[in-house]
């Protein structure tokens, strides 16, 4: 049976990445997005290109009083799209970078990190659970600043080591249904994430360059393949795990 995996922030970056690497090994998706519609359809064509099925839905992953209302839509499509009650796959991808030293940063940007990284992966993954097939899987993704510091993303790195956290709990709580789950954390990525500093600004990609073994920053490249390969059947015995991909950054 071909796999479904839903993705969320799938209209761009690593999201968008990830989703036609799965497509190119064969495997269906349900993209997500919050603003960016255009992308969002573009993607789903060049999906379909591919001759795989997709489906995009709109979703704030900040809201958690959206979650039940996208669950029951969630429900419709796989119906009407795939005559399946319960997809294969979740990762929770959708994020964004918000840059301040401690001593500057304000309860709203705390508060935003913390809604879309923590409590939105907590919460949708909860409302998600009856749709996700048994033997299914579940990837989170993190960051390389969960090990290693870097000044100004104090909060976003201590966001994204709660779900690490959240990750081996899950996977704990859904072994019983055969669910493993496991945290993917990019090093420093090409995307436009942070304002696109690690793409567009030549100074920042030749710092995190200089710290990596393999010599270079990453690219969208280096992880969508690496998650669609987590989420294959060769990798059924892969649970609990923060798997690092960061090209050997700062080792």
């Amino acid at each position: 049976m071909t796999t479904i995996s839903l993705i969320t922030g799938a209209s761009r970056g690593l999201g968008r990445n990830t989703a036609l690497a799965i497509a190119r090994r064969g495997g269906d998706v349900i993209v997500t997005y919050q603003s960016r519609a255009d992308a969002a359809e573009s993607l789903v064509a060049e999906i379909r290109a591919l001759g795989r099925q997709a489906v995009a839905l709109p979703l704030d992953v900040g809201n958690v009083a959206s979650f039940g209302s996208f669950a029951g839509r969630l429900r419709h499509v796989l119906h009407d799209s795939w005559g399946r009650e319960r997809f294969d796959h979740l990762v929770n991808n959708a994020g964004h970078g918000d840059y301040a030293l401690i001593a500057d940063t304000t309860e709203a940007q705390f508060d935003g990190l913390v809604n879309v990284h923590f409590k939105g992966v907590f919460f949708l993954t909860q409302a998600l659970l009856p749709l996700i097939e048994d033997g299914g899987r579940i990837v989170n993704l993190s960051s390389g600043l969960t090990r290693k510091s870097f000044a100004g993303y104090a909060a976003y790195a201590a966001v994204k080591g709660a779900v690490e956290v959240l990750t081996v709990y899950l996977a704990k709580e859904l072994g019983t249904r055969g669910i493993a789950v496991n945290t993917v954390a990019p090093g420093a990525i090409e995307t436009d994430f942070g304002g696109g500093a690690v793409r567009d600004n030549p100074e920042v990609n030749q710092l995190f360059a200089g710290m990596t073994a393999l010599g270079r920053a990453g690219v969208p490249d280096d992880i969508g393949p690496m998650v669609a390969n987590l989420l294959s059947a060769d990798n059924r015995w892969v649970n609990a795990q923060r798997i690092e991909v960061s090209g050997g950054q700062a080792i």
